[in-house]
């Protein structure tokens, strides 16, 4: 069996599983957030009554981070149904943006965008904040109500993005039916060379089957070449897997995986056993693609969908802004390699950097290079750094969200997904790229190999 099929077949209760099976699993964690979270809370009052309880307070992960930082009454207001609910089910694991369990959000904009309005459980975007707080183990079954859920296969885990349906449903019952996926295989070699980032591995791969390539498939990845990858870089590859229509990413388990799940259990005093998959020797898959890290170049997704690759050094188009964050491009390790192109330059076009989490904020706001720390370093380069932690342009949002796109432009931006409108005006073109892809075109104002820039 492939690593995907061994964890449905222990989540199913059964000895092996192949692909087109279709089987009850049992969850392990189900994650919903303030876009559909109430929704999701809908759906389960109306199916298992106003009263019912979830069927285990402790699997149930509630963090809002997608419509936060807003004017938008009806936006803020999502953030207290979640509350509301946390409040009669008693769950342990919500990452409220106050700290007041009785309060009401409201995001004050004579404040600004830039200084943070959130409290101490705040956890910033949810995919980030899973690991980051414990709730990614090795071998189980994590299901979220957003398709980016899937970022948490780096971790040898199964998951995968649900609607408010299904997410209602294995809130009342802690199981669901899915279909067993084909898994297409990527063998990672080699090591990727500077200037080169995890972003241009799976925008290759994209690139090479198509934005619809994997529908409904798993893509494993492992090989030689995944022990040179740190953590943030799986978790860049697996999240963009449902850019390909992918049902899952899943990556191998390994010595990195342990040290950080156990970390990071034991600093949260979440579940720290698990029970990761290995691979079978008698694997069967429906695709098989090598993939030489060492040979892969600076790339960029174009507009309209995530499968349009180019080359960075191939392309000569004139941006009107660059952004940097996301689940995908806002984690520390890519705001470090963001500085690294930028430090001691200045930036041609308006650039926007969101980190994806209030600990990765702590860390660009304390780690110093020299007599700077890497947030004041980004600011003196002339990037809007903002302290509120989420989503915010990634995906739109209201009017007023930070680095959204109100009028036609170009932007090149870190994050995961171009289709249009997807990051505001529905004329806007969004080219996807690495960081470092990013920060070389902020500072060129057209799209620019970073290789230009490396020292």
């Amino acid at each position: 069996m492939t690593l995907t099929e061994k964890i449905l077949a222990r989540a199913a209760g059964k000895a092996k599983v192949e692909a087109g099976d279709n089987v009850w699993v049992s969850a392990d964690v189900l994650m919903t957030h303030d876009v559909c979270g109430p929704g999701t809370i809908g759906v389960f009052k109306r199916e298992f009554g106003k009263t019912a309880k979830v069927w285990d307070k402790q699997r149930v992960v509630i963090i809002p981070d997608h419509y936060i930082f807003t004017a938008d009454s009806k936006s803020n207001r999502n953030v207290d149904i979640l509350r509301d609910f946390v409040r009669e089910q008693g769950l342990p694991y919500f990452y409220d943006v106050i700290d007041n369990p009785d309060g009401n959000w409201v995001f004050d904009p004579s404040k600004g965008l830039l200084k943070k309005q959130y409290g101490s459980n705040y956890a910033g975007v949810c995919h980030t904040a899973l690991p980051q707080k414990g709730h990614t183990r090795p071998g189980e079954i994590l299901f979220g109500t957003d398709s980016h859920t899937c970022m948490a296969g780096a971790f040898n885990e199964f998951a995968t993005g649900i609607g408010n349906t299904d997410a209602g449903f294995v809130m009342g019952t802690g199981k669901l039916l899915l279909k067993v996926p084909e898994t297409m295989h990527f063998r990672l070699e080699g090591a990727l060379q500077p200037g080169v980032m995890a972003k241009d591995i799976i925008l290759h791969c994209i690139g090479e089957i198509g934005f619809d390539g994997a529908t409904y498939r798993a893509m494993q990845f492992d090989g030689s070449g995944v022990a040179s990858l740190s953590m943030d870089d799986r978790m860049t590859i697996a999240n963009m897997a449902i850019e390909a229509g992918g049902k899952n990413g899943i990556f191998e388990f390994d010595a990195q995986t342990k040290a950080f799940v156990d970390y990071r259990c034991k600093l949260n005093g979440t579940k720290a056993t698990y029970q990761p998959v290995e691979r079978d020797a008698n694997e069967k898959f429906v695709y098989d693609m090598v993939v030489d890290l060492s040979k892969l170049e600076p790339t960029v997704a174009c507009h309209p969908d995530p499968g349009q690759r180019k080359k960075a050094k191939e392309m000569d188009v004139k941006l009107d802004r660059a952004y940097i964050g996301s689940c995908t491009g806002g984690k520390t390790s890519d705001f470090l390699e963001f500085a690294r192109v930028l430090k001691g330059k200045r930036v041609m076009i308006d650039t926007f950097g969101v980190p994806a989490t209030p600990e990765i904020v702590h860390d660009l706001q304390t780690a110093r290079w020299g007599e700077k720390t890497v947030w004041q370093i980004l600011v003196d380069a002339g990037v809007q750094m903002t302290e509120n932690a989420g989503c915010a342009a990634c995906l739109g949002g209201p009017v007023d969200t930070f680095g959204r796109m109100n009028t036609p432009m170009k932007c090149i931006s870190a994050t995961n997904r171009n289709f249009p409108g997807r990051m505001g005006h529905k004329e806007s073109q969004v080219f996807l790229a690495s960081p470092a892809t990013v920060a070389a075109s902020a500072l060129t104002g057209k799209i620019t190999d970073p290789r230009e820039y490396w020292s």
